[in-house]
């Protein structure tokens, strides 16, 4: 047979809601507070005797009334517990953090529970709330996914320039291909690269060298829009795709680039350094087989303004039969 409390077990309980580190509001059946412990006290910045008999909506107007009316509802029509997590509603009344490891959360993330109060007689007179300080679970959850979408971007990217590495815009050239072959829409490749790099290399050395590359990567990063492909093809070899872009928007990206590498100026050792680019364009055309074709034929008129002299753009459809 159970034991029933007596009041000083009571006052112990009540003691232990005060001093347990989580929020613990009751409400009645209109919402109105008759239970406010210390946390709630301390985050709020409002005393029990204040936030008595009040509204919790009155006092935390943040509150979705709607959605969090019909969320208790329906928990005391079917007599359990309901849950709130952060990852879907990250708090339901705005506290300020304070933990030390929160340099990324301004505000406290809140985990609830709502936990329908049944009295003697059986109906559910009361509904308590219990807030939980996730804050330090949630930021860590979030420096971890961020760290992983960083390693994942790197994953993406060549090292030195920051572009697209060979094997992810080579996958986006195929998906750009296979979707071109179903919607008949117009993609184009360019290719180019630093004219005498080896040059460059001997001369200035390995460092100016990488600084060559990387400025000439910045500056295509700089000129391609967010739906463009820039990549590293290898060595001084790059690569733009142009989803959406037909020969000629091709050709007219690829001149603006050539002119301004041409007028970018590097300086080594007080002296003025300056480069130029050749460039190759080619587009996709029903008569491809393969994503492959259109690496080749691009790669060919990139030949072909390297044989013309370098510093030059040259359309595959220029190229003689």
């Amino acid at each position: 047979m159970a034991e029933h409390f007596d009041i000083n077990e009571l006052h112990w309980l009540l003691d232990i809601v005060q001093s347990i580190d989580v929020g613990v509001v009751v409400l009645d059946r209109d919402y109105n507070i008759e239970v406010w412990n210390s946390f709630m006290e301390n985050h709020s910045g409002i005393g029990s005797d204040q936030a008595s008999r009040q509204s919790l909506f009155a006092l935390f107007p943040e509150i979705d009334q709607s959605w969090f009316t019909h969320k208790v509802e329906t928990a005391v029509m079917l007599g359990t517990r309901a849950f709130t997590i952060w990852e879907q509603r990250p708090n339901l009344v705005h506290f300020k953090s304070y933990q030390p490891i929160t340099g990324m959360a301004d505000e406290m993330y809140q985990n609830v529970t709502i936990l329908p109060l049944r009295s003697s007689s059986g109906s559910t007179d009361h509904v308590c709330l219990i807030i939980y300080d996730v804050t330090g679970v949630a930021v860590n959850k979030r420096q971890l996914e961020s760290a992983n979408t960083k390693l994942q971007e790197l994953a993406l990217r060549d090292g030195l320039t920051g572009l697209l590495n060979r094997r992810y815009w080579e996958s986006c050239l195929e998906r750009e291909f296979a979707r071109h072959q179903r919607y008949d829409n117009a993609v184009s490749l360019v290719i180019f690269d630093i004219d005498h790099f080896k040059r460059v290399n001997d001369t200035y050395g390995h460092q100016t060298g990488d600084e060559v590359i990387r400025a000439t990567a910045r500056i295509t990063s700089q000129l391609v829009r967010e739906t463009d492909f820039a990549g590293r093809y290898g060595g001084e070899e790059f690569v733009v795709l142009l989803p959406g872009t037909n020969l000629d928007g091709a050709a007219q990206f690829a001149e603006r680039l050539r002119s301004t590498i041409e007028r970018q100026q590097l300086e080594h050792n007080g002296t003025p350094l300056t480069f130029t680019i050749s460039l190759g364009v080619a587009a996709l055309g029903d008569d491809m087989a393969d994503y492959q074709a259109l690496l080749e034929r691009a790669d060919k008129a990139l030949y072909q303004s390297k044989e013309q002299g370098r510093n030059r753009v040259t359309l595959h459809t220029q190229l003689p039969d």
